[in-house]
């Protein structure tokens, strides 16, 4: 949890400073006005690039180009208090984020995974039963190393693999022996993470029967699983992965499929409501397991999510974060959508890059 969170010179933000002491959040502001901004500051406090995935140079104050931005927070997190800052490396146009903890440098992004665990939803994820089986893959890798921060190394360790091999393949006459060592390095990765996507699923199934009944049931599976014999499988198909310039199999292809279960109605069919209280549902699911396994729910992003919803599913969700006892960061434009939410939240007004208690 946050207890305090600055901001310098991030987006629409010269400096700030919210000490919410733990305790859940309100955001709320006209659109434009910088809401978005501070969730995505706090997304950046985990591995990845942030709700909003943008280019780190993208995140500099418009007036103030020269200037780094930079995130700093003081969290008691899953192991105990810690301070966590981000930031941009001094080079205007470099992709390299500085992390450090306890103000020392960390070795890579990834070791903010054994401090803070966190999840948010999206206006631009609203789509995402539409969007392609890359962009449901992400989502549900988010939800797998917001609870098993190992599996971001199992991730990037495969796509490293499967990179390295698909530029070898570009060679007109590559080295098979190196070919084999990567496609035995994919193989061993890939089975990794694709048996931590199916387990997961399997928990986040079971935990789905703990959700109120005002959010839609969700039957989840994956297609494709990783075989076994991968190995030898990217072995037979190097001269058609060559012509393709990528690898045409592996768990890089997999599909995270998610069916409204009392409809037996695939999530792309339902309406835009169903398909967001489905997200939604999965989101709490996912809190659920992750309470119930690891003894702390992540923290939430809720990103205009609570005007989209009616009043007894806004009161249902109040409950649910109630009971899940995490964090929740909420914005909205309307402090009326949020009756359900101020008596355990602290209220703030956000107007063009400053911000005030409600």
């Amino acid at each position: 949890m946050l207890h305090s969170l600055s901001l310098s010179y991030f987006r629409n933000y010269t400096s700030l400073t919210l000490k919410p002491e733990g305790a859940s959040v309100i955001l709320t502001g006209a659109n434009g006005a910088g809401k978005t901004n501070i969730l995505e500051a706090i997304s950046l406090l985990s591995p990845g690039r942030g709700l909003r995935r943008a280019k780190l140079p993208a995140l500099r104050h418009a007036a103030h180009l020269s200037q780094p931005w930079a995130i700093a927070a003081f969290c008691y997190g899953l192991q105990d208090e810690v301070q966590l800052g981000v930031g941009h490396d001094q080079r205007a146009e470099s992709e390299k984020r500085l992390v450090k903890i306890d103000g020392k440098a960390a070795k890579s992004q990834a070791e903010l995974a054994q401090h803070l665990a966190m999840l948010w939803l999206t206006p631009q994820m609203d789509g995402l039963f539409l969007d392609t089986p890359g962009t449901r893959r992400r989502f549900l890798d988010r939800l797998v190393y917001a609870f098993d921060p190992a599996h971001l190394t199992r991730v990037t360790a495969y796509e490293k693999a499967m990179r390295d091999r698909n530029k070898l393949l570009e060679e007109s006459q590559p080295d098979s022996r190196w070919l084999s060592t990567l496609e035995a390095q994919m193989a061993e990765h890939g089975l990794a993470l694709s048996l931590a996507r199916t387990n997961f699923v399997a928990q986040l199934q079971t935990s789905m029967l703990h959700i109120t009944d005002a959010f839609p049931q969700a039957d989840m599976q994956l297609e494709h699983p990783s075989a076994p014999d991968l190995a030898e499988q990217l072995r037979a198909a190097r001269s058609r992965d060559s012509r393709a310039g990528r690898a045409t199999l592996g768990p890089h292809t997999q599909d995270w499929l998610v069916t409204h279960r009392a409809k037996a109605m695939p999530a792309a069919a339902c309406s835009t409501g169903e398909q967001k209280a489905l997200l939604l549902a999965i989101l709490l699911a996912q809190a659920i397991t992750r309470k119930t396994i690891k003894g702390r729910a992540p923290i939430l992003l809720l990103d205009e999510v609570v005007a989209h919803l009616d009043a007894h599913r806004r009161a249902a969700l109040s409950e649910a974060i109630q009971q899940l006892d995490t964090q929740v960061w909420l914005t909205g434009t309307d402090e009326a959508d949020f009756s359900a939410f101020t008596s355990f939240c602290h209220a703030y007004r956000v107007d063009e890059g400053a911000v005030e208690t409600s």
